[in-house]
Protein backbone atom coordinates (compact mmCIF):
# COMPACT_ATOMS: atom_id res chain seq x y z
CA UNK A 1 0.00 0.00 0.00
CA UNK A 2 3.42 2.23 -0.41
CA UNK A 3 1.82 5.67 -1.77
CA UNK A 4 3.78 9.01 -2.32
CA UNK A 5 3.20 11.11 0.91
CA UNK A 6 0.82 13.75 0.74
CA UNK A 7 0.54 17.17 2.23
CA UNK A 8 -0.33 17.75 5.65
CA UNK A 9 -3.79 19.00 6.95
CA UNK A 10 -3.68 22.33 9.24
CA UNK A 11 -4.71 20.51 12.29
CA UNK A 12 -4.84 20.19 16.40
CA UNK A 13 -2.40 18.19 17.54
CA UNK A 14 -1.42 16.44 20.88
CA UNK A 15 1.39 14.55 21.60
CA UNK A 16 1.66 10.80 22.40
CA UNK A 17 2.65 9.99 25.79
CA UNK A 18 6.34 8.52 25.94
CA UNK A 19 5.94 4.08 25.85
CA UNK A 20 8.28 2.39 27.73
CA UNK A 21 8.72 -1.08 28.26
CA UNK A 22 6.02 -0.79 31.20
CA UNK A 23 4.98 2.20 30.78
CA UNK A 24 1.42 3.05 29.88
CA UNK A 25 0.65 -0.63 29.59
CA UNK A 26 -2.30 0.06 32.09
CA UNK A 27 -3.59 3.05 30.45
CA UNK A 28 -3.64 1.32 26.35
CA UNK A 29 -7.29 0.16 26.21
CA UNK A 30 -9.48 3.23 25.55
CA UNK A 31 -12.75 1.54 25.91
CA UNK A 32 -13.37 3.30 28.89
CA UNK A 33 -12.98 6.51 27.47
CA UNK A 34 -15.35 6.32 24.60
CA UNK A 35 -17.58 9.08 23.79
CA UNK A 36 -20.87 7.88 25.82
CA UNK A 37 -22.65 10.01 23.06
CA UNK A 38 -22.39 12.28 20.41
CA UNK A 39 -23.89 13.55 16.75
CA UNK A 40 -21.88 11.84 14.19
CA UNK A 41 -19.57 8.97 13.85
CA UNK A 42 -17.50 7.89 11.21
CA UNK A 43 -16.51 3.98 10.75
CA UNK A 44 -14.09 2.33 8.25
CA UNK A 45 -13.81 -1.07 8.03
CA UNK A 46 -10.99 -3.23 7.50
CA UNK A 47 -10.12 -4.96 4.04
CA UNK A 48 -6.51 -5.27 3.03
CA UNK A 49 -4.60 -2.57 0.62
CA UNK A 50 -7.26 -1.92 -1.93
CA UNK A 51 -9.80 -1.71 0.99
CA UNK A 52 -7.77 1.13 2.07
CA UNK A 53 -8.00 2.68 -1.13
CA UNK A 54 -11.48 2.22 -1.83
CA UNK A 55 -12.32 4.12 1.06
CA UNK A 56 -10.41 6.78 0.78
CA UNK A 57 -12.02 7.06 -2.29
CA UNK A 58 -15.58 6.91 -1.36
CA UNK A 59 -14.64 9.63 1.15
CA UNK A 60 -12.69 11.77 -1.59
CA UNK A 61 -16.06 11.46 -3.78
CA UNK A 62 -18.47 12.21 -0.95
CA UNK A 63 -16.13 15.31 -0.25
CA UNK A 64 -15.93 16.68 -3.93
CA UNK A 65 -19.78 16.81 -4.02
CA UNK A 66 -20.22 18.81 -1.20
CA UNK A 67 -20.24 16.77 2.11
CA UNK A 68 -17.62 16.73 4.02
CA UNK A 69 -17.76 13.44 6.65
CA UNK A 70 -14.26 13.99 8.13
CA UNK A 71 -14.50 16.49 11.03
CA UNK A 72 -17.21 13.56 12.52
CA UNK A 73 -16.79 13.36 16.85
CA UNK A 74 -15.35 9.94 16.82
CA UNK A 75 -14.00 8.27 14.16
CA UNK A 76 -13.48 4.27 14.31
CA UNK A 77 -10.68 2.46 11.99
CA UNK A 78 -10.30 -1.24 12.13
CA UNK A 79 -7.48 -2.65 9.88
CA UNK A 80 -7.20 -1.23 6.39
CA UNK A 81 -9.92 1.33 8.15
CA UNK A 82 -7.18 2.23 10.55
CA UNK A 83 -4.94 3.44 8.26
CA UNK A 84 -7.48 5.59 6.48
CA UNK A 85 -8.79 6.88 10.05
CA UNK A 86 -5.21 8.35 10.53
CA UNK A 87 -5.24 9.24 7.25
CA UNK A 88 -8.20 11.75 6.60
CA UNK A 89 -7.19 12.93 10.02
CA UNK A 90 -3.80 14.42 8.88
CA UNK A 91 -4.49 15.14 4.52
CA UNK A 92 -7.83 16.52 2.75
CA UNK A 93 -9.61 13.85 0.62
CA UNK A 94 -8.45 15.39 -2.66
CA UNK A 95 -4.61 14.85 -1.61
CA UNK A 96 -5.20 11.52 -0.28
CA UNK A 97 -6.84 10.61 -3.81
CA UNK A 98 -4.66 12.11 -6.07
CA UNK A 99 -1.90 10.47 -4.44
CA UNK A 100 -3.04 7.03 -4.85
CA UNK A 101 -3.97 8.01 -8.54
CA UNK A 102 -0.49 9.07 -8.71
CA UNK A 103 0.92 5.75 -7.85
CA UNK A 104 -0.41 4.17 -11.13
CA UNK A 105 2.00 3.23 -14.12
CA UNK A 106 1.54 5.07 -17.36
CA UNK A 107 0.85 2.45 -20.05
CA UNK A 108 3.93 1.83 -21.99
CA UNK A 109 5.88 3.23 -19.25
CA UNK A 110 6.29 0.18 -16.98
CA UNK A 111 9.67 -1.43 -17.90
CA UNK A 112 8.67 -4.38 -15.65
CA UNK A 113 5.79 -5.07 -17.55
CA UNK A 114 1.96 -5.09 -16.20
CA UNK A 115 2.39 -7.17 -13.46
CA UNK A 116 4.79 -4.79 -11.29
CA UNK A 117 3.89 -3.96 -7.82
CA UNK A 118 1.01 -6.81 -7.67
CA UNK A 119 1.30 -8.59 -4.40
CA UNK A 120 1.55 -12.75 -4.45
CA UNK A 121 -1.72 -13.95 -4.21
CA UNK A 122 -0.61 -17.21 -2.48
CA UNK A 123 0.44 -16.03 0.93
CA UNK A 124 -2.96 -14.13 1.09
CA UNK A 125 -4.75 -17.50 -0.12
CA UNK A 126 -2.94 -19.12 2.78
CA UNK A 127 -3.69 -16.37 5.57
CA UNK A 128 -7.14 -17.31 4.45
CA UNK A 129 -7.08 -21.17 4.59
CA UNK A 130 -5.47 -20.94 7.97
CA UNK A 131 -7.94 -18.28 9.41
CA UNK A 132 -10.58 -20.44 8.34
CA UNK A 133 -9.08 -23.87 9.94
CA UNK A 134 -8.73 -21.62 13.52
CA UNK A 135 -12.28 -20.32 12.93
CA UNK A 136 -14.13 -23.72 12.51
CA UNK A 137 -11.99 -24.99 15.18
CA UNK A 138 -13.16 -22.40 17.28
CA UNK A 139 -16.38 -22.87 20.32
CA UNK A 140 -16.92 -19.43 19.78
CA UNK A 141 -15.36 -15.72 18.51
CA UNK A 142 -13.25 -15.42 22.33
CA UNK A 143 -11.71 -19.10 21.59
CA UNK A 144 -11.28 -18.07 17.82
CA UNK A 145 -9.55 -15.05 18.51
CA UNK A 146 -7.22 -16.57 21.44
CA UNK A 147 -6.53 -19.74 18.86
CA UNK A 148 -5.45 -16.60 16.23
CA UNK A 149 -3.64 -14.71 18.55
CA UNK A 150 -1.07 -17.74 19.87
CA UNK A 151 -0.48 -18.91 16.05
CA UNK A 152 0.52 -15.38 15.25
CA UNK A 153 2.65 -15.15 17.98
CA UNK A 154 4.30 -18.19 17.10
CA UNK A 155 4.95 -17.10 13.95
CA UNK A 156 6.32 -14.11 14.69
CA UNK A 157 8.67 -16.27 16.99
CA UNK A 158 9.94 -18.17 14.83
CA UNK A 159 10.86 -15.07 12.11
CA UNK A 160 14.04 -13.63 12.37
CA UNK A 161 12.70 -10.64 14.35
CA UNK A 162 13.12 -8.03 11.49
CA UNK A 163 9.14 -7.94 10.34
CA UNK A 164 8.36 -5.41 13.81
CA UNK A 165 10.56 -3.01 12.91
CA UNK A 166 9.76 -2.91 8.93
CA UNK A 167 6.55 -3.24 9.29
CA UNK A 168 6.50 -0.18 11.52
CA UNK A 169 8.17 1.71 8.59
CA UNK A 170 6.12 0.67 6.14
CA UNK A 171 3.33 2.02 8.51
CA UNK A 172 4.82 5.02 9.58
CA UNK A 173 5.14 6.15 5.29
CA UNK A 174 1.49 5.68 4.44
CA UNK A 175 0.58 8.84 7.31
CA UNK A 176 0.45 12.03 6.69
CA UNK A 177 1.50 12.94 10.02
CA UNK A 178 2.74 10.72 13.16
CA UNK A 179 0.93 12.76 15.48
CA UNK A 180 -2.75 11.71 16.93
CA UNK A 181 -5.24 13.94 16.05
CA UNK A 182 -7.05 16.13 18.79
CA UNK A 183 -10.33 14.75 17.85
CA UNK A 184 -11.71 11.54 18.78
CA UNK A 185 -9.87 8.85 16.86
CA UNK A 186 -10.25 5.23 17.82
CA UNK A 187 -8.06 2.33 16.72
CA UNK A 188 -9.00 -1.43 17.48
CA UNK A 189 -6.92 -4.06 18.04
CA UNK A 190 -7.02 -7.39 19.75
CA UNK A 191 -4.32 -8.51 22.75
CA UNK A 192 -2.79 -11.65 20.74
CA UNK A 193 -2.00 -13.14 24.21
CA UNK A 194 -5.23 -13.43 25.86
CA UNK A 195 -7.55 -12.64 23.16
CA UNK A 196 -8.94 -9.30 24.29
CA UNK A 197 -10.25 -6.58 22.00
CA UNK A 198 -8.04 -3.42 22.60
CA UNK A 199 -8.99 0.13 21.39
CA UNK A 200 -6.05 2.53 21.09
CA UNK A 201 -6.58 6.37 20.86
CA UNK A 202 -4.44 9.41 21.80
CA UNK A 203 -4.37 8.92 25.53
CA UNK A 204 -3.29 5.53 25.04
CA UNK A 205 0.93 6.34 25.61
CA UNK A 206 1.22 4.66 22.38
CA UNK A 207 2.17 6.12 18.60
CA UNK A 208 -0.10 6.51 16.14
CA UNK A 209 2.19 4.17 13.97
CA UNK A 210 2.09 1.77 15.66
CA UNK A 211 -1.79 2.05 16.95
CA UNK A 212 -2.15 1.45 13.33
CA UNK A 213 0.46 -1.28 12.98
CA UNK A 214 -1.32 -3.32 15.50
CA UNK A 215 -4.91 -3.14 14.40
CA UNK A 216 -3.17 -4.09 10.62
CA UNK A 217 -1.35 -6.94 11.86
CA UNK A 218 -3.36 -10.04 10.76
CA UNK A 219 -0.82 -12.51 10.30
CA UNK A 220 2.08 -12.05 12.97
CA UNK A 221 1.89 -10.56 16.44
CA UNK A 222 2.96 -6.65 16.42
CA UNK A 223 4.99 -5.95 19.66
CA UNK A 224 4.09 -2.47 21.69
CA UNK A 225 6.17 -2.81 24.72
CA UNK A 226 5.75 -5.87 26.49
CA UNK A 227 2.44 -6.61 24.73
CA UNK A 228 1.48 -8.42 21.17
CA UNK A 229 -1.24 -7.27 19.49
CA UNK A 230 -3.67 -8.78 16.46
CA UNK A 231 -6.04 -6.88 13.21
CA UNK A 232 -8.25 -5.36 14.79
CA UNK A 233 -11.01 -6.77 12.84
CA UNK A 234 -10.58 -9.96 14.60
CA UNK A 235 -13.09 -8.21 17.44
CA UNK A 236 -15.41 -7.21 14.04
CA UNK A 237 -14.31 -6.06 10.62
CA UNK A 238 -16.24 -2.75 10.98
CA UNK A 239 -16.75 -2.12 15.14
CA UNK A 240 -19.48 -0.19 14.57
CA UNK A 241 -20.74 -0.70 17.62
CA UNK A 242 -17.88 1.21 19.52
CA UNK A 243 -20.32 4.31 17.76
CA UNK A 244 -23.17 3.67 20.79
CA UNK A 245 -25.05 6.59 21.70
CA UNK A 246 -23.99 8.61 18.49
CA UNK A 247 -26.86 10.16 16.93
CA UNK A 248 -26.23 9.16 12.97
CA UNK A 249 -23.35 7.04 12.40
CA UNK A 250 -22.13 6.25 9.08
CA UNK A 251 -20.19 2.83 8.46
CA UNK A 252 -17.83 2.38 5.26
CA UNK A 253 -17.37 -1.88 4.73
CA UNK A 254 -15.13 -2.66 1.91
CA UNK A 255 -16.12 -6.59 2.66
CA UNK A 256 -19.74 -5.36 2.38
CA UNK A 257 -20.60 -5.99 6.06
CA UNK A 258 -19.84 -9.70 5.23
CA UNK A 259 -17.61 -12.01 7.53
CA UNK A 260 -16.22 -15.00 7.38
CA UNK A 261 -17.45 -16.18 10.89
CA UNK A 262 -20.31 -18.15 11.82
CA UNK A 263 -23.54 -16.09 11.83
CA UNK A 264 -24.22 -16.88 15.24
CA UNK A 265 -21.19 -15.30 16.59
CA UNK A 266 -22.74 -11.93 15.73
CA UNK A 267 -19.34 -10.71 13.78
CA UNK A 268 -21.38 -9.39 10.62
CA UNK A 269 -22.24 -5.68 10.22
CA UNK A 270 -25.93 -6.66 9.81
CA UNK A 271 -25.74 -7.37 13.54
CA UNK A 272 -23.75 -4.36 15.30
CA UNK A 273 -26.93 -2.71 12.88
CA UNK A 274 -29.48 -4.40 15.24
CA UNK A 275 -27.44 -3.28 18.34
CA UNK A 276 -26.66 0.23 17.47
CA UNK A 277 -30.43 0.97 15.91
CA UNK A 278 -31.73 -0.67 19.55
CA UNK A 279 -29.78 2.36 21.09
CA UNK A 280 -31.41 4.59 18.92
CA UNK A 281 -28.74 5.43 16.52
CA UNK A 282 -29.30 6.10 12.58
CA UNK A 283 -27.11 4.25 10.94
CA UNK A 284 -26.03 4.36 7.39
CA UNK A 285 -23.55 1.91 5.29
CA UNK A 286 -22.00 2.43 1.91
CA UNK A 287 -20.69 -1.13 0.24
CA UNK A 288 -18.37 -1.49 -2.76
CA UNK A 289 -20.98 -1.94 -5.39
CA UNK A 290 -21.26 -5.53 -8.08
CA UNK A 291 -19.25 -4.19 -10.45
CA UNK A 292 -15.78 -3.52 -8.08
CA UNK A 293 -16.48 -6.26 -5.61
CA UNK A 294 -13.99 -8.51 -7.49
CA UNK A 295 -10.85 -5.79 -6.16
CA UNK A 296 -11.34 -7.47 -2.73
CA UNK A 297 -11.12 -10.37 -1.00
CA UNK A 298 -8.53 -12.76 -2.30
CA UNK A 299 -6.54 -9.34 -4.08
CA UNK A 300 -7.13 -7.14 -1.29
CA UNK A 301 -3.23 -7.17 -1.36
CA UNK A 302 -2.55 -6.15 -4.74
CA UNK A 303 -1.24 -2.84 -4.78
CA UNK A 304 -2.01 -2.80 -8.86
CA UNK A 305 -5.66 -2.73 -7.47
CA UNK A 306 -5.88 0.44 -5.41
CA UNK A 307 -5.93 2.65 -7.97
CA UNK A 308 -9.66 1.45 -9.83
CA UNK A 309 -10.54 0.38 -6.36
CA UNK A 310 -10.00 3.82 -5.43
CA UNK A 311 -11.67 5.33 -8.24
CA UNK A 312 -14.60 2.78 -7.42
CA UNK A 313 -15.25 4.09 -4.49
CA UNK A 314 -15.09 7.84 -5.70
CA UNK A 315 -17.79 7.01 -7.96
CA UNK A 316 -20.04 5.67 -4.96
CA UNK A 317 -18.82 8.92 -2.46
CA UNK A 318 -20.58 10.78 -5.28
CA UNK A 319 -23.58 8.88 -5.97
CA UNK A 320 -24.10 8.68 -2.20
CA UNK A 321 -23.81 12.34 -1.39
CA UNK A 322 -27.07 13.57 -2.05
CA UNK A 323 -29.07 10.77 -0.30
CA UNK A 324 -26.77 11.17 2.92
CA UNK A 325 -26.73 14.90 2.86
CA UNK A 326 -29.64 15.19 5.74
CA UNK A 327 -28.82 12.31 7.53
CA UNK A 328 -24.99 13.77 8.00
CA UNK A 329 -25.85 17.48 8.44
Amino acid sequence: MNTPSVPPRSISTSAPDPLGSDQGQARIDATGRIPAGGRRALVLGGGGSTGNAWLIGVVAGLFDAGLDVTPAELTIGTSAGSTAAAQVAGATPPQLLAAILSAEPRPGTDPAGPHRGRAPTRPVADHLKRLERLIASAEDAADMRRSVGASAVDMDAASDGSWHTQWRATVASRLPSPIWPHRTVLITAVDAQTGEPVVFDRHSGVDLADAVAASCSSGRAYRIGNNRYIDGGYRRNENADLAAGHERILVLSPFGGRTLHPPEWGMQLAAQVDELSAGGSRVEAIFPDSGSEHLFGADAMDFSLRPPAARAGYQQGGEHAQRLADFWR
